[in-house]
């Protein structure tokens, strides 16, 4: 829960912080700030694990709120510091609403008066739950056969009375079989898991659940059509996009099963499927069992799988991750799991104790799919090639791992490989006879044997994400040409890494043929996202931002430091986020960036985040075109010492700018109403002026300014809401009556001379941070700024007292 709540404020993703790392970063993003969190459905009844999930948010504001929904009264009492409020059950005016939605696609019930009054009478027996009108709506979905209304209206399914909402089980009771199966699987996975749609495919298919095809493609699409119609009826329900990637698909969204739904699939499932969760609540795995899930705990000890051996005839092991700490599991688990001669499907992923795979895996002869994601291991033994049955191999953030192996090629059923994230300095040998293949995250050149990249165009069906490393070893553009990138339309994203550079008696221009083997790369026209990386050639070859790449949104060149020019990235018309890092020969960025598009295209019409990094020779940017960056939301200059001039003058759409390190930069700042946050460090060239009222968060760092400079910028700043001022020596005075008596966030550090005695003006700051020197402030009275909840104080020599009333700022 940690974990998501921190993504959900950063909208970025990291797994690789342990449970104590998260709640500091949380700690630190809620200090001082005000906040409303809503915790639904929630069902732990652990008040250990309560008081540790609330400890970072102490630190909040005053009058901060946390909103908790559950259906159990025993977490209510947990939780809770106020009366609980029990929700109504909905109206049956309500309840109907919101079964039409569901049940009367591109139609309306008016128009179908003769089911109205069967209609209305089943809604009635939902008894005001929505997730039962859902559910019951998502059953009938663009069915208005009176006879199947009337026949579901009078089921005997209505009257069982087992713990399970009727509503739901009708719902399971009336899916074709085909659908039954599918979800009677997902009785593996505990409440409130988040999957994503592709990785439950997969799973289906390794477990044959789903209707035999000709080829694995039209298997895995009809995967995603079963899946499809499950979350039409509401047996799954989708949360957000995945922001780690920036991917907008909806295969890449994850999805959960609602805790009622959850129950009613641990009902349906039988004795077949056993899910294994918390130390306190073993689960007695019997004869019968196929399938097995394991809900990991930090340590997964041998007592938890003592009754593993009985199941003889075990086809699944699926191991959950619950925590976002380190998980190690017992070696006997191993052990026993490699007598499961049917075993179809084996995750061991994220147990971080487990270094080595025993060749007797090869005794697993039906397994379709094994995930060792996250794991330590450092090679594979070869033995695993002789599972010609396996589709999946998942090595997903094995960093420590090396090699495949060797013999690799002989796994022609291999379907789906994902070594992302793994240290791998080639790939083996026979690549190219894995037909069948459609994942692959990542193909590696090595500088001697392995599989050469001619092996990677004998892969015709790859889609998906693809990412080509060391490319320096292709011999010549003519191997390149071979890939056949062009013809492989289903590749959306494609990374294409030269290995970093460590250049020594290598000169400019030595790399030329670099530019032959990425003009033979070319890719479909159907690409979504480019990374380039450390490709050493002078220029880029023409398809590099040509106009036909229309579905291209982001790409991220870095570390061309041969490439004196920029490609015409202008003329990518979807393009909505850019970065270039590290073209140390880039002098001037000039009208072959924006292209020679249309007249009545705008360059760089869709993109809405800009980033320039690291560019030491840049010294000129022309910006001729009034009406390129129209969209353009957010713009970063970093480590650019020798750029002049100029900015970008008219864009109207910016809310963030950020330069730092442009100690020439002589240019105005983009003239704007809209900006709402400026961070400037090392840019005392900068022609500063007032900035707009609308600014809420400025940030100055080494900047050579004076009273008089920052008196005059933030004149206008009537909505400043935090202000840090860093390392600015020759500030002496805050600009007294210019800043907002209203600002909430005020941070002073380094700052020697500033006279800090006049924060005490500012009665409205929630938080205050000083470090260094606090010129003449010896007092500080807490009691002339109430709302203030959050304080640090570092190497102040001339304060010497800090006092407050009794009972006051108890929130600090």
């Amino acid at each position: 829960v940690t974990k998501t709540i921190l993504e959900e404020i950063t909208s970025i993703c990291d797994s690789s912080q342990n449970l104590n790392q998260l709640q500091l970063k949380l700690k630190e993003k809620l200090l001082g700030k005000k906040f409303l969190f809503v915790l639904d459905d929630v069902w732990n009844e652990k008040y250990v694990d309560w008081e540790e999930l609330r400890s970072p948010f102490c630190f909040g504001a005053k009058n901060s709120k946390i909103v908790v929904t559950t259906r159990n009264e025993s977490v209510a009492s947990i939780m809770r510091t106020v009366p609980p409020y029990h929700l109504n059950i909905l109206s049956d005016e309500d309840c109907w609403e919101l079964f039409a939605k569901h049940a009367f696609v591109d139609t309306s019930p008016s128009m179908h008066p003769n089911l109205t009054a069967t209609a209305e009478a089943m809604v009635k027996r939902c008894k005001g739950l929505p997730l039962a009108a859902k559910a019951l709506g998502g059953l009938l979905r663009c069915n208005l056969d009176v006879d199947e209304w009337n026949k579901i209206s009078t089921s005997n399914l209505w009257d069982i009375t087992d713990g399970i909402l009727p509503a739901l089980r009708l719902s399971y009771y009336y899916l074709p079989s085909h659908l039954k199966r599918c979800f009677a699987y997902c009785s593996l996975f505990p409440k409130d898991y988040e999957f994503k749609k592709e990785e439950l495919v997969r799973l289906w298919m390794a477990e044959d659940l789903l209707l035999n095809f000709k080829s694995k493609e039209e298997m895995e699409e009809q995967g995603k059509e079963y899946f499809k119609d499950l979350a039409s009826r509401s047996f799954f329900h989708q949360l957000s996009l995945d922001k780690s990637c920036h991917q907008l698909s909806l295969d890449k969204s994850c999805f959960v099963m609602h805790d009622l739904i959850s129950d009613l699939a641990k009902s349906v499932a039988g004795e077949f499927f056993c899910r294994l969760e918390g130390c306190d609540n073993l689960c007695e795995i019997n004869q019968k069992a196929r399938h097995l899930s394991n809900v990991q705990e930090n340590y997964d000890v041998r007592k938890k799988f003592e009754t593993l051996p009985k199941a003889k005839g075990l086809r699944t092991f699926l191991s959950l991750k619950s925590l976002p700490c380190h998980s190690y599991v017992t070696n006997k688990v191993m052990h026993d799991l490699l007598s499961k001669s049917r075993l179809r499907v084996l995750s061991l992923a994220k147990y971080c104790n487990i270094n080595e795979i025993p060749k007797e895996i090869s005794k697993l002869k039906h397994l379709r799919s094994l995930d060792l994601s996250g794991s330590s291991i450092k090679s594979l033994p070869n033995s695993l090639s002789t599972l010609y049955n396996l589709q999946m191999l998942t090595l997903f953030r094995c960093s420590n791992l090396v090699e495949l192996p060797k013999d690799m090629g002989r796994l022609i059923n291999m379907y789906y490989l994902n070594i992302r994230g793994t240290m791998l300095a080639r790939m083996p040998k026979g690549m190219g006879k894995l037909k069948d293949l459609r994942t692959l995250t990542d193909f590696v050149l090595g500088e001697q044997n392995g599989s050469s990249i001619e092996e990677l165009g004998k892969l015709k069906h790859l889609h998906g994400q693809l990412a080509i490393s060391g490319l320096k070893n292709v011999a010549c553009a003519r191997d390149a040409k071979s890939v056949n990138l062009k013809d492989k339309m289903n590749l959306k994203e494609l990374e294409f890494r030269w290995k970093k550079h460590t250049y020594g008696s290598e000169v400019l221009g030595q790399f030329e043929a670099d530019k032959e083997v990425l003009q033979q790369l070319e890719p479909h026209t159907n690409l979504e996202h480019l990374v380039i990386g450390f490709y050493r050639g002078t220029r880029f070859p023409e398809w590099v931002g040509h106009s036909s790449f229309l579905n291209v949104v982001s790409v991220h060149l870095r570390g061309c430091k041969f490439c004196h020019s920029m490609p015409p990235l202008g003329q990518l018309s979807s393009l909505k986020s850019l970065s270039i890092s590290g073209f140390s020969a880039v002098v001037k960025v000039g009208d072959e960036f924006y292209g020679s598009g249309h007249a009545l295209t705008k360059p760089f019409g869709s993109l809405e985040h800009l980033r320039f990094e690291d560019m030491p020779e840049w010294e000129e940017w022309f910006c001729f075109k009034v009406e390129a960056f129209c969209l353009l939301q957010e713009l970063s200059i970093i480590d650019c010492p020798k750029l002049t001039k100029n900015l970008p003058k008219h864009l109207r759409s910016l809310t963030k700018l950020e330069i730092r390190n442009c100690e020439n930069l002589e240019s105005l700042l983009p003239r704007t109403t809209s900006i709402r946050q400026l961070n400037l460090r090392r840019c005392d060239a900068l022609r500063l002026g007032p900035l707009p009222c609308g600014l809420q968060k400025l940030q100055i760092r080494d900047l050579n300014i004076d009273d008089s400079m920052l008196e005059k910028m933030v004149q206008h700043c009537s909505h400043l809401k935090k202000l840090a001022m860093l390392d600015c020596s020759k500030l002496k005075i805050l600009p007294e009556g210019k800043l907002p008596i209203t600002l909430k966030e005020l941070n002073i550090e380094r700052c020697p001379v500033l006279d800090c005695s006049k924060i005490l003006l500012y009665t409205a700051l929630e938080s205050l941070i000083i470090e260094g020197k606090c010129h003449k402030l010896e007092s500080f009275p807490l009691g002339s700024m109430p709302m203030l909840n959050y304080v640090s104080i570092w190497e102040c020599e001339d304060l010497k007292s800090i006092c407050a009333s009794n009972g006051s700022h108890q929130h600090l």
